[in-house]
């Protein structure tokens, strides 16, 4: 069957000489691997467009009895690789795709996901002065997405307003709990220190505004804290992540493809 689709390639892969393999999240379809022959060769007209994080229009020859799908025709729609080279953007870049490629199986169709992932990626073409507050954006929402948000504005344990307890007591310190996941205050019954660690307000600030933010908002905060927000947002994606059930199989699915 021959369908067209929007995609966004997640990475590339050499296959014997001229050809690479590409995995792809579709918004039709989820995640796809496609093959293109000739996909290397400097005489081929689409198989530039397939690099990881394009956004492209593509026309697949489709048989559900097969696991990698042959590509016959592309359109590119958006490139962050276009613009000049810029090692953070790059870098985000590549963690956003391989958050994507790890949050869903083959052949599950996750539109939230592909918006998400559209909608960064459009966000990592403009210019700016620091691409890390889009990637804590793009993690906060991520959790979002899987279903597992964090508590934010109530304590995990005793359900009080956490901006209240800070206001009223001068905190300056919260804990982030990984399950159940979000904060909680100081003291609060039912903490495990093996699933939770401290973090400033001034993080849990930040977390907050994005958290308000529809859009993929750059609030302001110093370069410590919106990285310090990242590895936070990155453990807890992670640890949740690896319990879903898609991944023994997303991980068999790599290892065969990589050989």
């Amino acid at each position: 069957m021959i369908v067209k689709t929007r995609a966004i390639v997640l990475r590339e892969i050499k296959y014997r000489d001229q050809s690479k393999i590409c995995l792809l999240m579709t918004r039709e379809y989820g995640q796809v691997s496609v093959i293109l022959k000739g996909g290397r060769s400097s005489k081929s007209r689409i198989g530039v467009l397939f690099s990881p994080g394009n956004i492209i229009d593509t026309v697949l020859y489709r048989k559900s009895t097969r696991d990698i799908q042959l590509a016959s025709d592309a359109s590119l729609v958006l490139s962050p690789l276009s613009s000049s080279p810029d090692l953070e953007r790059f870098g985000v870049l590549y963690r956003v795709l391989d958050l994507a490629r790890h949050s869903s199986g083959t052949e599950e169709k996750n539109l939230p996901l592909f918006t998400l992932l559209c909608t960064t990626i459009e966000q990592l073409c403009n210019k700016s002065d620091s691409f890390q507050p889009i990637l804590a954006w793009f993690l906060l929402r991520l959790v979002g997405v899987l279903g597992f948000d964090p508590s934010i504005e109530q304590c995990v344990f005793s359900k009080e307003g956490l901006m209240s307890a800070i206001n009223d007591h001068g905190l300056q310190e919260l804990l982030f709990v990984h399950d159940p996941g979000g904060f909680a205050l100081p003291g609060s019954s039912g903490a495990f220190e093996a699933s939770m660690q401290t973090v400033p307000v001034s993080r849990y600030l930040l977390i907050r505004a994005l958290s308000a933010s529809g859009v993929c908002s750059h609030p302001e905060a110093s370069l410590p804290d919106v990285t310090a927000v990242c590895d936070l947002l990155h453990e807890y994606c992670s640890r949740h992540l690896d319990r879903m059930p898609h991944r023994k199989h997303l991980d068999i699915v790599s290892r065969l493809i990589s050989a």
